[in-house]
């Protein structure tokens, strides 16, 4: 009779050697990562996958039929300095997502097949991998603890925030170093307002913290304004092809003002080979919106937070690669008739969430679609790759009582909104 274990839960491993095994609805790998005190690899040899199948104590064999190979651990042969192994699943294809299958079964069994521990993994959503289990020491004995820990970033910084050297890693920090990366988390809570301040180089950039809140309030500064340029006509025939800069009105033919638009964004992947052999190297960009009352936050729809407070702007949902083929990866829809009265300016922003600069991107576009007809009416292309983790894209802004749209495509460092809010104020400008 095995025991059923809830997250956080953990129990004794009395066993030589046990087997950890997984049950998904779905293409899967199951990998193991060998971490010391710091929950860090000592070499990358302390990753166990499917092109370096053995480790230190550690081996993958065959599952069943259907499912992931299973990680067999003989508990003696793990060398000392080993203080966890985290047993971490990863959904293979496209889009795939924890919260679109069943919950996975995490299970440890003995070397003769009786199951000893089994965990239900719950309340999993947009993520693609997870740290199911972990077998760790405490006091000179093994045991086992259902972890559940959902990982949204990709299968590269997962293993690169353990220490593993990939092919390919993340850019390093502009200017300071920095901080050390806490454990990796789910998505961040919703957004709550801040105030922003222009970039400072003597600052910039701040302590990574990946998915936590937002920075505290800071006092806004002065900011420089971009120069004017003039309003384009926009037309359901001819769509506007904008150069940076350039401003459209939001009027339809015969001079009705647009009420509801849909910001469509779409990027495709890199193309050069994938970081472990077989694996196709995918990029995880999130396009968000953040608006503003004069140089004041007030909100952000992102992926964390879909809709904003005011119910005027609806996020499509988070694209974990890109590339999905024909249509926009993300969408951003806007009700222009609910935007609060205080807020004149939605600014359209475009973060890397593994790193990615856009040298590794192709064919980034904006576009503006007429949400009542599914009309484009005007669209920005990003000409070449920039050293950039991040890129304003577009800005919404109220003038003289009517919208207008301009085209920025400016690029800086931040990979999420959390890094990216204390930037943004040099796009702001009031009118």
């Amino acid at each position: 009779m095995y025991t059923t274990l809830v997250k956080g839960q953990n129990g004794a491993l009395n066993a030589a050697e046990v087997v950890v095994s997984v049950q998904v609805a779905a293409t899967a790998e199951l990998s193991a990562l060998l971490v010391t005190e710091q929950g860090k690899v000592r070499s990358d040899a302390d990753f166990v996958f499917y092109n370096q199948p053995s480790g230190p104590g550690v081996r993958l064999r065959n599952g069943v039929a259907g499912q992931p190979a299973e990680l067999v651990v003989s508990l003696a042969q793990v060398p000392a300095d080993i203080a966890q192994i985290r047993a971490v699943i990863t959904l293979d294809g496209t889009g795939a997502t924890f919260g679109r299958i069943a919950p996975p079964v995490a299970a440890v069994a003995d070397q003769s097949g009786n199951r000893l521990y089994e965990y239900r993994i719950e309340d999993l959503q947009h993520e693609s991998i997870v740290i199911a289990m972990e077998l760790y020491r405490r006091y000179g004995a093994w045991k086992v603890r259902a972890v559940g820990q959902g990982y949204a970033g990709g299968f590269a910084a997962l293993v690169t925030d353990h220490g593993v050297s990939v092919d390919e890693p993340p850019p390093p920090p502009a200017q300071t170093p920095a901080a050390s990366t806490p454990p990796p988390s789910a998505y961040p809570p919703p957004v709550e307002p801040t105030y922003v301040a222009p970039s400072s180089p003597a600052t910039y950039p701040p302590p990574r913290q990946p998915h936590s809140t937002f920075p505290p309030n800071q006092q806004p500064g002065p900011v420089a304004a971009p120069p004017h340029t003039g309003n384009g006509e926009l037309s359901r025939a001819r769509p506007v092809n904008l150069s940076k800069g350039q401003r459209v009105t939001l009027r339809k033919e015969g001079g009705v003002a647009l009420t509801r638009i849909r910001m469509g964004l779409g990027w495709d992947p890199a193309k050069q080979g994938g970081l472990f052999g077989r694996r196709a190297v995918n990029i995880d960009l999130d396009a968000w919106v953040a608006l503003f009352s004069d140089r004041h936050l007030v909100d952000v729809a992102y992926y964390g937070q879909l809709t904003s407070k005011d119910g005027s702007i609806r996020h499509s949902g988070d694209n974990l690669v890109g590339g999905s083929g024909v249509g926009d990866d993300e969408q951003i829809a806007v009700d222009l008739t609910r935007v609060p009265r205080h807020v004149n300016t939605l600014l359209f922003i475009v973060t890397s969430y593994q790193g990615h600069t856009f040298e590794q991107v192709s064919n980034a576009y904006c576009r503006l679609v007429d949400d009542t007809t599914q009309a484009e009416l005007a669209r920005y292309a990003l000409a070449g790759g920039m050293p950039f983790t991040a890129i304003a894209m577009a800005k919404v802004l109220r003038a003289g009582g009517e919208w207008r749209l301009e085209a920025i495509g400016e690029g800086f460092q931040a990979k999420h909104p959390g890094e990216a809010v204390p930037q943004l104020g040099r796009f702001i400008t009031v009118e």
